[in-house]
């Protein structure tokens, strides 16, 4: 007996589907895959990213954007909702229905414990290709720490991380920073 064949989504079909569900979901390669949902600690982090980030960059250039946004990378077919990230600049957008965000300057993922190989892996792979994104951002959920990926004049990608509470991680392309206080505030509680 032989199985059958896995239905491929076109991107409409994607797109139509993801206006009438519940949840979220990625596409790639014509498959589909259920975002699953966040945990207490994830929505503190989340919380507080944004929370730090909003007020230092209200009144320049950029703009944020949280975990309803769909970002597609063009290169890879990849469509994906980000935890958190910020557009510099005049956002653009796929001309499809609804629309997909093509220009992140700095995109946030938190990790979980069935997210993190992907989202340090592929995901950030996918995610290299865009050419506007300068900042990669990775918050660990079950520990402090945080990774920030910067990308340089030449394309290659520079690691900072630390597990330093008292430490403030730069951001220099959104002129922004955070605090990893503010990125932990209150998560214990949880």
């Amino acid at each position: 007996m032989t199985a059958e064949p896995q239905h491929k989504w076109t991107v409409d079909e994607y797109l139509a589907f993801e206006e009438e569900s519940e949840i979220r979901h990625e596409l790639y390669d014509g498959e589909i895959f259920a975002m699953s949902g966040a945990s207490p600690r994830h929505n503190q982090i989340s919380w507080n990213v944004v929370g730090a980030l909003a007020p230092q960059i209200r009144r320049g250039p950029c703009r944020g954007f949280a975990a309803d946004m769909r970002v597609k990378i063009p290169t890879t077919g990849l469509y994906t909702y980000p935890d958190a990230g910020v557009i510099c600049g005049d956002p653009q957008y796929t001309d499809e229905q609804p629309r997909s965000l093509l220009n992140p300057t700095m995109i946030v993922e938190i990790l979980s414990a069935t997210s993190q190989d992907f989202d340090r892996g592929r995901k950030f792979a996918h995610y290299r290709t865009i050419p506007s994104l300068q900042i990669y951002l990775v918050v660990d959920q079950g520990a402090v720490h945080v990774e920030r990926y910067t990308r340089q004049p030449d394309g290659q990608w520079i690691l900072y991380e630390t597990d330093d509470v008292t430490e403030t991680v730069e951001l220099p392309a959104i002129g922004a920073s955070l605090a990893l206080s503010d990125v932990y505030e209150r998560v214990d509680d949880l």
